[in-house]
């Protein structure tokens, strides 16, 4: 079975060739190129070839035509999402326009002064989701919890490129829960803590939860660290739409007790289901996530 190992593909020559294209044709040229990208990963990618088909077929109930195109799509989309984060970083925000929804459960979240937890997934291309909160004044500090292990060169590749620095900060999981500490101080400034909650790595702790009809393995940590903190929950994420046009999400996580951490995973899953059957093409899983392939 391919496992999601905590760490990304891609290497630094494609995210410069990205920024060439960007800078040098523009941004829906730069789509162009990745008919080409996708139609080398859709022939040369046999593993994540069979773990995406079996989610369109299997999970989302695809023919076989219909599952073979999407598997192209999907390729195609993510890369669409590569140049948009990207291109913004890049200084290139005010080519892209968005639209907010829930934008006061954020607001309200604020308000009580006791910080909060934000939960997205790898759906969409929520690490934009900063440079528009700048302009809908929403004015507060993410903190990132992660356990990726991305190459350090890309990142400070993209670093170098862009032209306002990320205001985002990140947590990383430590074997020794001293993360723990990180969080909690952030939460007594009123910040907030994002997690994604829909990739568990080999070893880790997890909890299992129902998606589209079959049972899976999600990371604990979300959501037993969400359910115990006694703070607000939403669940986020940032879709893209046609064009050069975003969907901002945010929703409250409904009749969740405290210390609940399984009835908060079930929550979470239900919200991520309905995005996904939204925006099937952008929930980016490339492996064997239903443990259900030989």
């Amino acid at each position: 079975m391919n496992k999601w190992k905590g760490k990304s593909k891609g290497t630094i020559l494609g995210y410069k060739i990205f920024v060439w294209c960007i800078r040098n044709i523009g941004i829906r040229s730069s789509y162009f190129v990745l008919y080409f990208v996708a139609a080398y990963y859709f022939i040369f990618e046999k593993k994540s070839n069979r773990y995406i088909s079996y989610y369109f077929k299997k999970r989302l109930s695809y023919d076989s035509w219909k599952t073979k195109l999407s598997v192209y799509k999907s390729y195609f989309t993510f890369g669409k999402v590569l140049i948009d984060k990207t291109a913004i970083s890049a200084g290139l925000r005010d080519k892209y326009t968005y639209e907010f929804d829930g934008i006061e459960n954020l607001r309200n979240l604020l308000a009580e002064k006791k910080g909060g937890v934000l939960i997205s997934a790898h759906i969409g291309n929520f690490e934009i989701a900063e440079h528009f909160f700048a302009e809908i004044d929403f004015d507060c500090q993410i903190n990132l919890v992660t356990t990726d292990q991305e190459v350090t060169v890309i990142k400070e590749y993209l670093e170098s490129v862009s032209v306002k620095k990320s205001n985002i900060k990140f947590i990383y999981v430590k074997g020794d829960m001293s993360h723990i500490f990180d969080i909690n101080e952030a939460l007594s400034k009123n910040e907030l803590i994002c997690f994604t909650g829909d990739r568990y790595f080999e070893g880790s702790k997890f909890l299992e939860g129902d998606l589209l009809g079959k049972s899976a393995k999600f990371p604990a940590g979300p959501f037993l660290i969400a359910s115990r903190l006694g703070v607000p929950v939403v669940y986020v994420y940032v879709m893209k739409e046609k064009n050069l046009h975003y969907h901002l999400f945010a929703r409250v996580a409904q009749n969740v007790k405290k210390r609940d951490a399984q009835g908060l995973l079930n929550s979470y899953t239900q919200n991520l289901e309905s995005m996904i059957k939204k925006y099937p093409l952008q929930w980016f899983n490339y492996f064997d996530f239903w443990d259900d392939i030989d």
